[in-house]
């Protein structure tokens, strides 16, 4: 393995690290809808459990409502069930085909719960780029060790894999301030 491929194996690692980041933080609710509300709803479906998006169009209807429309009849009141059986406090109201789900708007404290939750993911996802630092520099030491770089380039890349660690924590950062706005924006 040379050192470009080192370096390139923990960028990319570390891309993946933000990705999985701004997933998790999409489901936190902002007391705004928005579609992946929804994602980790599971449905019965012929005696087994499915993504509603698998059973159900999820739309946004306005800035505060979800629509959700089966695409079979007898499916709607499942589909109904599973969201207010979610642990996402929702309570879903059907309206003949269309399923309205009403987003019910935060409380104070439970907007500083939520904040909590989203410092906790930043700080697993920042640990996440740490390791992959620690493991890209372990990388290279045992290259330095089996003379397959030399000292100024082993010393090189260490730096330019702490730069690297420096832009992702930057952006988790970065990440974490907009969803603390939009947390706390009413």
């Amino acid at each position: 393995m040379s050192i470009a491929e080192v370096k390139r194996t923990a960028e990319h690692k570390m891309q993946r690290s933000l990705e999985t980041l701004r997933v998790d933080l999409a489901k936190v609710r902002t007391g705004r809808a928005h579609i992946g509300l929804l994602d980790h709803v599971q449905v019965e479906y012929y005696g087994s459990h499915v993504p509603i998006n698998t059973v159900a169009n999820v739309t946004v209807l306005d800035a505060r409502t979800l629509g959700v429309q089966a695409w079979e009849k007898g499916m709607a009141a499942k589909v109904e069930k599973a969201i207010r059986d979610s642990d996402l406090g929702l309570n879903p109201a059907a309206q003949g085909d269309l399923i309205r789900v009403p987003m019910p708007a935060l409380t104070e404290e439970r907007r500083r719960d939520l904040i909590k939750v989203v410092k906790g993911e930043c700080e697993g996802a920042k640990v996440a780029v740490r390791n992959l630092r620690r493991d890209a520099i372990a990388t290279l030491k045992e290259m330095l060790k089996n003379k397959e770089c030399s000292e100024d380039e082993e010393h090189r890349a260490q730096d330019e894999i702490q730069k690297l660690t420096d832009r992702y924590v930057a952006e988790i950062d970065k990440q974490l301030s907009h969803k603390e706005t939009d947390l706390m924006a009413i």
